[in-house]
C-alpha cells in the first residue's frame, strides 16, 4: 500500500471518529498501538481536527475575552504538539531510509515528508468540511454550487499532493534525495528564549 493511501485512510477515519460526538472536549481514542507509524498518523490528524474546530470557535464575535483566551491557549499548545508530531514522522522516515546510500548529487527537498503529510492531513479536513457545505440544509443553491467548485479544486490539490509525496518517497528510497529532521525551535514557546517570559522570571 502506498504511504499516502495509508495516511489518507487513517486521517479520514480520525475525522469520522471526531464527528461522532463533534465535541472538542471529548478525547479521541487512538486505535493503533504506540510505536507504530499508524498511531502517529492518527495522533497527527487528531491534533489537526481538534485545532480546526477550536479555530472555528474562537471566531465567535459573541465569545467573552476570558473564554477566547482559554481557547487561544489550547490552540497554542496544539500548535506545539502538531510540530512535535511532524518531527516524529520525519524521524520515522529518516530511520526508514537510513540504509540508503545517497547519490553524489542527491539533493534535499524544500519540504520534508512530514510537513507534506501535515498538508495532506489539513486537506482531508478541508475536503470533509467543504463537502458538508455542498449539502448544508438551508444554504442557498449559489452557496452549494460555490462550495462544490471549491471542493473540486481541493480534490485536485489532494491528488497532486499525494503524487508529489509518493515521488519524494521514491526519490528518497533511490538515494536521489536526502532528508534531515529540522527542529522548528519555536522561540515563543520557550521560557528561556521568549523575552516576555524570561524577563519575568
Amino acid at each position: 500500500m502506498r504511504f499516502t493511501t495509508l495516511a489518507d485512510q487513517i486521517f479520514k477515519a480520525c475525522i469520522a471518529d471526531y464527528h461522532k460526538t463533534d465535541d472538542v472536549d471529548v478525547p479521541l481514542r487512538n486505535p493503533y498501538p504506540k510505536g507504530q507509524i499508524e498511531h502517529v498518523l492518527y495522533l497527527k490528524n487528531g491534533i489537526d481536527t481538534l485545532q480546526w474546530h477550536l479555530e472555528d470557535q474562537i471566531r465567535d464575535p459573541h465569545m467573552s475575552a476570558e473564554e477566547a483566551l482559554k481557547i487561544k491557549r489550547r490552540i497554542d499548545a496544539l500548535n506545539q504538539q502538531r510540530t512535535d508530531t511532524v518531527e516524529h514522522i520525519d524521524s520515522w522516515f529518516v530511520q526508514k531510509y537510513a540504509r540508503v546510500m545517497p547519490d553524489g548529487d542527491a539533493k534535499i527537498n524544500t519540504e520534508s515528508p512530514g510537513w507534506a503529510v501535515d498538508r495532506l492531513s489539513i486537506l482531508d479536513l478541508k475536503n470533509y468540511h467543504m463537502h458538508l457545505e455542498t449539502l448544508r440544509e438551508g444554504a442557498s443553491e449559489h452557496h452549494k454550487r460555490r462550495a462544490a467548485e471549491r471542493l473540486t479544486a481541493l480534490l485536485a490539490q489532494h491528488r497532486d499532493l499525494c503524487q508529489s509525496i509518493e515521488e519524494l518517497l521514491t526519490d528518497l528510497a533511490a538515494g536521489k534525495k536526502v532528508m534531515k529532521v529540522y527542529k522548528q525551535m519555536k522561540m515563543y514557546n520557550d521560557k528561556a528564549l521568549n523575552p516576555v517570559l524570561y524577563s519575568r522570571q
